[in-house]
C-alpha cells in the first residue's frame, strides 16, 4: 500500500511542478506549485525506500508531504490563504517521519 501511495504521490508532484512551470497564472502560484511538488516528490521517493525497513516512518512522510503540498496547491488554485498556517503541520510531520526513521536505524 505504501508503494502505491508513494507512486501516486510522485505522479501528482510531477504534474503540479509541471503546471507551476508552464501553466500557473502568476509567480506566487507557480512558486507554491514548485515548492509543493518538490517536497512531495522527494518524500514519495524517500517513502518508497523507507518502506522496506518500516512502514511507519514512510507513511508519516507521505501524510506530512500531502498536507504540506496540498495546502500549497489549493492556495495556488485560488483557495484561502489561511491554509498557509496549516502547511507547517505537514512539514512537522515530515520532520517527525525522518526522526522516526533515524530512531529505527539507530536501534538496528
Amino acid at each position: 500500500m505504501i508503494a502505491l501511495l508513494a507512486s501516486l504521490s510522485a505522479a501528482l508532484a510531477i504534474a503540479a511542478g509541471a503546471f507551476g512551470a508552464h501553466g500557473a497564472s502568476n509567480h506566487e502560484a507557480a512558486e507554491w506549485l514548485r515548492t509543493g511538488g518538490f517536497y512531495q516528490l522527494i518524500h514519495a521517493v524517500a517513502a518508497l525506500t523507507l518502506a522496506k525497513s518500516g512502514q511507519g516512518p514512510a507513511l508519516l512522510l507521505l501524510i506530512g508531504a500531502a498536507i504540506f503540498a496540498f495546502t500549497l496547491y489549493i492556495m495556488a488554485a485560488g483557495g484561502p490563504r489561511w491554509l498557509g498556517a496549516v502547511t507547517p503541520i505537514g512539514g512537522s510531520l515530515m520532520i517527525a517521519g525522518w526522526l522516526w526513521a533515524a530512531w529505527t536505524y539507530w536501534r538496528g
